[in-house]
């Protein structure tokens, strides 16, 4: 099974939808995804999410489901710094030198209470209950293959949302994730999980942002912290 992310073109957030430059994001990432053999598209709410969606639902003839879990996260709580920005308290974290592997990131005062936290708890409970749904039951650190089924998914969403779930997936903290793993818009992001019926497995990152399909030479990558 695979698991293609794309990030939503580059929107207008106060109307929430995509610039004119975000439609020629869609449209190119439309065409890349031509070829993926991609069986279903699923979409944050968000109005910039479902119209980067809909180009590839329309060019391969498929439905889009919305996904309500998957809009894109809020953050803040009291006295936290930065008003809770995940992505700047992100990189302090790492400026600080934070021990990923020995300590609960979730415990830390940036995230304890954050609103960010919260969500990055529901959308992996959401995003688990979907899994089963095409055969893989996430129990602790890996996952059962109960199908014999080989599919392609596509889920269109967002800078946070989408780092959520990776970091959810991959078994990485949150905020790591959220700090050296950010995307361009409409990049590609691919988890292919193997199939092996009755087994446990384990995700691989087979592709991280790839966004050859929107990339100028005289442009510099617009990365996730505009979410």
């Amino acid at each position: 099974m695979r698991i293609i992310f794309v990030r939503h073109g580059e929107p207008d957030y106060d109307r929430d939808c995509l610039t004119e430059e975000g439609k020629k994001q869609a449209a190119a990432a439309a065409e890349r995804l031509f070829r993926e053999n991609i069986s279903m598209i699923y979409t944050s709410p968000n109005g910039r999410a479902r119209e980067t969606a809909s180009y590839t639902a329309a060019l391969l003839g498929l439905p889009v489901i919305i996904l309500d879990y998957m809009h894109e996260i809020s953050w803040g709580g009291y006295q936290i710094a930065h008003n809770g920005h995940p992505w700047t308290l992100a990189d302090l974290m790492m400026e600080e030198g934070f021990d990923f592997r020995n300590q609960d990131w979730r415990k830390h005062p940036y995230f304890d209470g954050n609103a960010a936290s919260d969500y990055y708890q529901m959308i992996s409970l959401q995003f688990d209950a979907l899994l089963m749904e095409y055969g893989y039951r996430h129990e602790n650190l890996r996952f059962l293959c109960e199908t014999d089924t080989d599919q392609t998914i596509a889920l269109f969403s967002h800078g946070g949302s989408g780092a959520c779930v990776l970091a959810h997936l991959l078994n990485l903290p949150f905020p790591y994730v959220a700090s050296v793993m950010q995307f361009d818009y409409t990049s590609l992001i691919v988890l292919n999980f193997p199939v092996r019926e009755g087994e446990y497995v384990f995700p691989r990152l087979e592709l991280f942002n790839d966004s050859a399909h929107i990339k100028k030479k005289s442009r510099r990558p617009i990365l996730q912290q505009n979410c």
